[in-house]
């Protein structure tokens, strides 16, 4: 039997990171120090869409691109910017926040 499941984690995290509405997404997309950031994988990106504007990050490699020491570091990724992340369903983009706040980053939601 596992120690924490999946469940645990999501709790976990949603305990501890800000959700934003998608109704207040349009206004936050404007501002220049918010970054949105999609976490799904390229083939859901690609056969989905995606939010004008936003990075692909994918959850997967999150913690690579995130990291400035990284040889795949992806630079809009600043620490001091505000980060949005999302996915399908909000899964993957809870535990993506969660993983950049224990990185460091402190405007993650």
């Amino acid at each position: 039997m596992l120690k924490t499941g999946f469940k645990d984690l999501l709790a976990e995290a949603n305990a501890v990171i800000e959700n934003v509405s998608i109704q207040d997404l349009p206004y936050l997309n404007d501002d220049p120090d918010v970054v949105v950031v999609d976490v799904r994988d390229a083939i859901e990106r690609e056969a989905d869409g995606a939010i004008p504007g936003s990075i692909h990050a994918s959850r997967g490699m999150l913690e690579f691109y995130a990291d400035p020491t990284s040889p795949v570091h992806i630079s809009a990724l600043f620490p001091e910017k505000r980060l949005i992340l999302y996915c399908g369903t909000g899964g993957r983009s809870a535990l993506a926040a969660k993983t950049l706040l224990d990185m460091g980053f402190s405007d993650v939601a």
